[in-house]
C-alpha cells in the first residue's frame, strides 16, 4: 500500500512507545501488501532515543484559555520597551475577555470570538484593524472558527469591509449551512445578518503603510512574513473546546492569495475528542501540511501527549520550508496547553483553572 510508505515518511514517529506501536502497525499493514516498508530511520525519523531539532516549546497544565499573537514577530532586540508594554497589554486584555466568558459559564467559542475581537481591533496585530496591505495597497481579511462539540465550523477570506471577521465566521458557523464564504459573497451575507462595514480606510494603519512600500522597493532585509496573525483556544465548563485565527495575511500579496487562517484543518480545528489548535505562520506550509489536524489526529489516534503532537507538525513543516516557518498554541480535552514555535519570537498568553494569567512574548521568556 502506497499510501501507507508515503504516511511513514511524512510523519516521522519518533516519540515514545506509542510512537512505536503506531508505526508498527504501519510496518505490518504495508508488508501484508507484499511490498517491504520502510524502517523509522530510513523514513526520515530521528533513531530512537535522539532528538529533533529543539524548537520553542512549553506545556501547561490546568489550562482553560490560550491565545497567541503572531509566531515571527519582533525579537526582543528589535522592540522597544514602550512597544513591548504594549503587545502585553493588548494581549492581557484578550486573554481577560476570553477568561470572562468562560468562568460565567459561557461556551468556549464565545470566549474564542471575544478575545480575537479584542486582538481585531487593536493596531497592533495583523488582523482587523492592523491588518496588512496586499500588492493593491488594499486589505483583504481572513478568518475561521471552529466548535469543538459539534465539529461546526465558520470562514471568511478575501473580505474588504468587516471590521471583525472572527465575528462574520462565528455567524456563518451559527446560522448557514456552509462553512466558508469568499469576499463579496461573505460580505453580502454580513448584510443580510445585519453586521455593520467599515470603508477601506479603517484598517489603515502607518506601519503596515510603510511596511508595503518597503516591499515594493525591494529592501533586501524585508521580511514578507505571514507575522501578528491572531488566533485562540479555549476550554469551557462543560468540557467544549474551541478554536479560532484571523489575519490580513501577507505583505504585498498577491490578489486573490489564502493562507492557511481561513482553511479549517490547516490554521484552526477544535475537537472534544482530542485538541483545539491556531496555527500562526507561512500560511501554505501549514496547508500542505493539514496542521491543525495533524495535531488533533495525533493526540486522538496515536495517543501522543498535546506538547509531543504540536512539536513533531510544526517539524513537518520545517522539512518542506526551512527555518522559522512559525508556531501553534494546542489545547487538549484535559486542559494541557502546548505553545510550540521556531520562529525567535511567537506572542502568546494562557489563563489557568485557578485565573493566572501569563502573557510571554519572545523564545527565551
Amino acid at each position: 500500500m502506497p499510501v501507507l510508505h508515503s504516511v511513514l515518511r511524512r510523519k516521522p514517529l519518533v516519540l515514545g512507545a506509542s510512537a512505536v506501536s503506531v508505526a508498527t502497525v504501519l510496518v505490518l499493514t504495508t508488508t501484508a501488501s507484499g511490498q517491504s516498508a520502510p524502517d523509522a530511520e530510513s523514513a526520515g525519523a530521528a533513531p530512537e532515543g535522539e532528538a529533533q531539532d529543539e524548537n520553542n516549546s512549553e506545556q501547561v497544565d490546568d489550562v482553560l484559555f490560550a491565545i497567541h499573537g503572531g509566531a515571527g514577530g519582533l525579537s526582543r532586540d528589535e522592540m522597544g520597551p514602550g512597544e513591548e508594554r504594549e503587545f502585553r497589554t493588548a494581549l492581557t486584555r484578550a486573554l481577560r475577555a476570553g477568561h470572562r466568558e468562560i468562568s460565567r459559564d459561557g461556551s468556549s467559542t464565545d470566549a474564542v470570538e471575544s478575545a480575537i475581537t479584542v486582538l481585531e481591533d487593536s493596531p497592533l496585530f495583523n488582523a482587523g484593524k492592523g491588518a496588512v496591505f496586499n500588492t493593491d495597497a488594499e486589505n483583504a481579511l481572513d478568518a475561521s472558527i471552529m466548535d469543538g462539540r459539534t465539529l461546526d465550523s465558520g470562514a471568511v477570506t478575501g473580505t474588504r469591509h468587516i471590521k471583525n471577521p472572527i465575528s462574520l465566521s462565528r455567524q456563518i458557523m451559527d446560522n448557514s449551512d456552509h462553512v466558508m464564504l469568499d469576499g463579496e459573497g461573505a460580505e453580502l451575507y454580513a448584510q443580510h445578518r445585519g453586521i455593520d462595514l467599515v470603508t477601506q480606510d479603517y484598517f489603515f494603519t502607518e506601519d503596515r503603510w510603510e511596511s508595503l512600500r518597503d516591499a515594493k522597493d525591494g529592501k533586501p532585509d524585508f521580511d514578507f512574513g505571514e507575522t501578528n496573525t491572531v488566533g485562540a483556544v479555549g476550554l469551557d465548563n462543560d468540557g467544549n473546546l474551541a478554536a479560532g485565527t484571523s489575519t490580513g495575511g501577507l505583505t504585498n500579496k498577491p490578489v486573490g492569495r489564502i493562507g492557511d487562517s481561513p482553511i479549517i484543518g490547516a490554521g484552526t480545528y477544535a475537537d472534544n475528542d482530542a485538541a483545539a489548535v491556531s496555527a500562526t505562520g507561512t500560511g501554505e506550509l501549514f496547508i500542505r501540511q493539514s496542521v491543525a489536524h495533524d495535531i488533533s489526529a495525533q493526540v486522538e489516534y496515536a495517543d501522543r501527549s498535546i506538547e509531543q503532537s504540536a512539536g513533531a507538525a510544526i517539524d513537518q513543516t520545517e522539512e518542506i520550508g526551512g527555518e522559522d516557518t512559525g508556531g501553534v498554541i494546542a489545547l487538549d480535552h484535559d486542559g494541557s496547553l502546548a505553545l510550540v514555535f521556531n520562529t525567535t519570537s511567537m506572542y502568546r498568553g494562557y489563563v489557568t483553572e485557578d485565573g493566572e494569567i501569563v502573557v510571554k512574548l519572545f523564545g527565551d521568556e
